[in-house]
């Protein structure tokens, strides 16, 4: 029984071990340089925009499907709100504008794949395809549109204010990670006493609470780290309140389990009333909402729309589902794994750069840890306990 549940634990949280060896690994060979106050925080702002699509692909995932537009959705969206701004269209009109877009063309293609049974890799292949040459047409003129409204471009490039003027640390920030570890914990409790309610398997207290202190001293180290520089950016803040949400949509709502029956057995989920089309119109809305606000993330933080904007983030973000935990075969997933898993892939790109690999054994390097993520994911499903 100890054996069966400690797999279980290993395949849960074998991300956060192996990001932690990532960062050790990293953290020597540039000498100090990458665990560095300013280094982590440019980091995270790096991951903020991958790990917004990268949850919700993680839905569209956990019900045996695929999103190949959503890097050119973002683009697309992302340029959309600078034609906006440089119109003179107001901030708040102009986020509306985007958002609203994103979840449009998420309906357009959750309507195709629920109602109209299009495979979901050729619908939104044909997606990447249209908004690929949207975005160039949008963008044609200059190739760059240049964003000038400090607002919209603090969300990428801004940090939260201190609460303590003249501190040596920045001290929100550390009052935001105790507050995060509490939830953390009290999460971890209800989570522990339902399984006990239902007498489902639970881990060993030994195993629990060492699992409570690891994670939170994780999330407490970050938080010191960063608040030796300028405390948490505004990018980290948008992207805890995307993960608080749908962690909480997934876990304590009827939507997010009829999205897991839905990928467990989309069949019998039918049989037993729930309304598959519908749910799966929902998760491909979010989706394209995600994918808008990812755009504007990234938009803000160049400062700017251009005609590359969202390549490869669709690729960039199903690895990071991968390799966060979700399964090939559907049902299965979490959107805090998926996070790490965006960090994961973020500092192995951050780390070759410090250390000055190339880009083409990059490629290969992030490809290898997807190859073993889901290797592990797929034989850890095999071994029989």
């Amino acid at each position: 029984m100890k054996l069966k549940v400690l797999k279980q634990n290993a395949r849960e949280y074998g991300m956060y071990i192996a990001l932690m060896i990532i960062m050790v690994l990293f953290t020597i060979l540039s000498g100090g340089i990458f665990m560095s106050p300013r280094n982590l925080s440019n980091l995270f702002d790096q991951t903020g925009y991958v790990a917004v699509l990268a949850v919700g692909m993680t839905l569209i995932i956990i019900i045996r499907h695929i999103d190949l537009s959503v890097g050119f959705v973002a683009g697309f969206v992302g340029a959309i709100a600078a034609v906006l701004m440089k119109a003179g269209v107001p901030l708040p009109a102009v986020f509306l504008i985007a958002l609203a877009s994103g979840a449009l063309v998420g309906l357009y293609q959750g309507w195709g794949v629920a109602f109209m049974s299009v495979p979901a890799f050729v619908i939104t292949l044909a997606g990447m395809f249209i908004f690929r040459g949207a975005l160039l047409r949008l963008t044609e003129g200059t190739g760059t549109i240049i964003v000038d409204s400090k607002f919209f471009n603090a969300l990428g490039n801004g940090f939260i204010p201190d609460i303590v003027a003249g501190a040596s640390i920045h001290v929100l920030t550390m009052i935001i990670g105790l507050i995060a570890v509490a939830a953390f914990i009290v999460s971890e409790f209800r989570t522990r006493n339902q399984k006990k309610k239902y007498r489902f398997e639970i881990d060993t207290l030994d195993m629990f609470v060492g699992k409570l202190v690891f994670i939170s001293a994780l999330i407490l180290f970050f938080c010191w780290q960063l608040a030796q520089y300028n405390g948490i950016s505004w990018t980290v803040v948008i992207v805890l309140v995307v993960v608080a949400i749908y962690h909480f949509l997934m876990n304590n709502t009827v939507l997010g389990r009829h999205v897991y029956a839905i990928g467990g057995n989309p069949e019998a989920a039918e049989l037993s009333g729930i309304k598959v089309k519908q749910v799966t119109l929902f998760v491909f809305s979010s989706m394209g909402f995600l994918a808008a606000l990812s755009g504007i993330m990234f938009t803000s933080r160049l400062q700017s729309a251009t005609t590359t904007a969202g390549v490869g983030f669709e690729l960039d973000a199903i690895a990071s589902a991968f390799i966060g935990g979700c399964s090939p075969s559907g049902g299965i997933g979490k959107v805090t794994g998926t996070i790490i898993g965006a960090i994961v892939m973020s500092s192995l790109s951050n780390g070759m750069n410090l250390l000055g690999v190339g880009i083409s054994y990059q490629y290969i390097v992030r490809g290898l840890v997807l190859v073993i993520a889901v290797l592990f994911d797929v034989q850890s499903r095999k071994v029989k306990l």
